[in-house]
């Protein structure tokens, strides 16, 4: 039986051997004894080499440090929170409360390549908006101290005043590895939006092509984010941008899709013919003569016999042929006479039935930080426990141009929130079946803030209330306001309010997991401990003892890359607790004394539940003696699971 490894299994991937290792799929001849060989890369890259030392490059201090801290796996663990949670057996959203590079790096087996769209809202770097553990070694050592879960010995951390000779390097250092392990969840036609200002446009825009490549620049919008003028600075800004990167742009026909039609856009489609075809809309039936051929300078007739030429500078878009199809299908529009310039017949059911997405978002389509604010403040009862939110209509826009059923979203900056309240509108009014995966640093709330003074100690805490009462109104069926300058009280627990009507929607999940950064589960051997006994005894009861089946559960589909929120259940086998996760992809038994019959009941299992693939996971303790532990492996091997693990 094998034992899980620290060195190999207590860590989160290791990017630099993934790196390796795609290397090695693409140049099979530059990889020799695991080693990179340079020289036959070079060789293999000819003319795309830049050996120069003065070349084009983005570079600032830190960044060889910030790109191998995106390569140093974590050696945390996520801890399961029910009690916080909303229908925790059958959700499959999650509300993650840590330090994001960590919990970024834990999610690098189980979500990758699995992300179609994550938005993020990062610090803006005004000056005092982000801080951040100067302790690069350890940094969930760092992360417990900044939360208040350790004490504060050795703790440093730094805010960053515009007045310092890092302001922008230490900006760029805290985003790089962030970018770089987002990139690796997206899938391959995945879409990252981030939210920014002038103040670090230019260095995101850098950043985020150097990570994601420029060709995979999609655009950068523009967002409306107040309608009245700010007479106290030099000019009025009124917007805010959104770049927008694909992972890949040619894996997908568009690396955006359209918005829904519009009453605007339907009305230009009409049917003065009656075409059994149905409504159409029409464009001109000439292009630049540039781009024409010959076969598209023609004389061409009408149906009620006038000729016609191609304006000046222009051609027909149809060859002669082809128009003359065209105009038998009745394709071609000369107008209510039969004598005007010909225009090409589109018709509603057979186009894409949607409209371009804009560079220009505006205020009245997606909303401004003033809308924000009255849509938070009116879910929490007229209080103002967050200062700068996003409004929900500006996340809708990002969900309506990237995704469609099942598709997982992300926000790793996760503040108030509002993209878990947009997925989850999105799933009632459109019909879809979004999950998404949030992420929040539990950074303390002001004592002066009304987040403070109304019960919430953290930022998380707010970002949790808001979808537990999102949720709840949802649930009940009611929009925000019942009436006019009146709120509904919801409460903390969205399943004591009855069902109504809109719970029946088929696929529609109404709950979210909450799940806690934390340090493993798993206790490693110290073996520079005075107490070699204490020592001894932990290396053989090796899970700590303030930690729980469902802890090392969770860990385990960390190491073994299954999806947090994949269904899990119990068996009772022979009186012990058996975990059967992912219809059997994993079997997982934590108990003391474990005997043949419970190796054999989990053999069963593999006929009953038939997985792809099996993985078996026991605790080395847990065995009534080494005889049993040794037939244990001989019993599974005969029922062809193979894969059997050891804590």
């Amino acid at each position: 039986m094998e034992k899980l490894d620290p060195e190999r299994d207590g860590a989160s991937p290791d990017i630099v051997e993934q790196n390796v290792e795609e290397l090695k799929q693409l140049f099979p001849e530059i990889v020799t004894e695991g080693k990179v060989d340079f020289d036959a890369l070079r060789e293999i890259l000819g003319d795309y080499t830049d050996e120069r030392e003065e070349r084009y490059s983005f570079t600032w201090n830190g960044k060889s440090r910030a790109r191998r801290l995106a390569q140093t796996p974590s050696t945390g663990t996520l801890r399961p929170c029910p009690e916080e949670s909303v229908n925790w057996d059958t959700t499959q959203n999650l509300f993650i409360e840590g330090e994001n590079l960590e919990v970024l790096k834990l999610l690098q087996k189980s979500y990758h390549r699995k992300i179609k769209m994550i938005y993020i809202d990062p610090p803006y770097n005004t000056g005092g908006d982000f801080i951040y553990p100067d302790n690069f070694r350890d940094s969930i050592a760092s992360y417990l101290a900044l939360t208040g879960q350790a004490d504060e010995e050795g703790k440093k951390l730094s805010a960053n005043p515009e007045t310092s000779g890092r302001y922008h390097t230490d900006w760029l250092n805290m985003m790089y590895p962030r970018l770089k392990l987002a990139r690796n969840l997206l899938r391959d036609d995945g879409v990252l939006f981030v939210s920014i200002d002038d103040n670090e446009l230019a260095n995101l825009s850098s950043l985020c092509t150097e990570v994601f490549g420029e060709e995979n620049h999609v655009a950068t919008f523009i967002w409306e984010k107040r309608l009245t003028r700010e007479n106290r600075s030099v000019v009025s800004n009124r917007h805010d941008y959104v770049l927008c990167f694909a992972r890949d742009v040619s894996a997908s026909d568009r690396a955006v899709g359209l918005l829904p039609m519009n009453e605007a856009a339907l009305a230009r489609y009409k049917n003065p013919d009656n075409d059994p075809r149905g409504v159409w809309t029409s464009v001109p039936a000439i292009a630049q003569s540039g781009h024409g051929t010959k076969s598209q300078f023609y004389t061409l007739t009408t149906p009620s016999g006038k000729k016609l030429n191609p304006p000046s500078g222009s051609c027909w878009r149809y060859t002669e042929a082809r128009m003359a199809a065209a105009i038998a299908d009745n394709r071609i529009w000369f107008g209510s006479d039969g004598s005007g310039v010909p225009r090409i017949k589109k018709f509603l059911e057979e186009g894409r039935q949607g409209l371009t997405a804009e560079s220009l978002w505006w205020a009245k389509d997606v909303g401004t930080n003033d809308t924000a604010k009255r849509e938070l403040t009116t879910l929490f009862d007229g209080k103002a426990v967050f200062d700068t939110p996003k409004p929900v209509g500006l996340i809708r826009r990002m969900l309506q141009l990237t995704t469609s059923d099942d598709d997982i979203v992300m926000d790793f900056f996760a503040g108030s929130a509002v993209t878990g309240e947009a997925a989850l509108r999105a799933n009632v009014e459109d019909s879809t079946s979004l999950s998404f995966i949030l992420v929040q640093l539990p950074e303390p709330t002001a004592e002066e803030s009304e987040a403070f003074q109304c019960g919430y100690a953290t930022i998380a805490e707010v970002g949790k209330e808001r979808i537990r009462r999102v949720l709840g109104n949802l649930r009940r069926g009611s929009d925000d306001q019942t009436a006019e300058g009146e709120t509904p009280h919801v409460s903390l627990l969205a399943d004591e309010h009855p069902q109504s009507p809109i719970t029946d929607q088929a696929n529609l999940d109404l709950g979210f997991k909450v799940l806690k950064l934390d340090t493993s589960n798993v206790r490693e051997w110290d073996v520079e401990r005075e107490d070699v006994e204490g020592a001894l005894l932990s290396s053989v009861e090796n899970v700590k003892s303030d930690r729980s089946e469902a802890d090392v559960l969770y860990e385990l589909l960390l190491k073994f890359g299954l999806d947090l929120a994949v269904p899990m259940e119990k068996r009772e086998i022979a009186g012990k607790t058996v975990h059967v996760i992912g219809a059997g992809a994993l079997i997982v038994c934590l108990a003391d004394d474990i005997d043949v019959e419970v190796v054999e009941g989990i053999a069963a299992l593999k006929g009953e539940l038939a997985p792809e693939t099996i993985r078996v996971v026991f605790k080395d303790a847990g065995f009534a003696d080494d005889v049993v532990k040794t037939n244990a492996v001989q019993i599974l091997h005969q029922a062809a699971i193979d894969d059997v693990r050891s804590l």
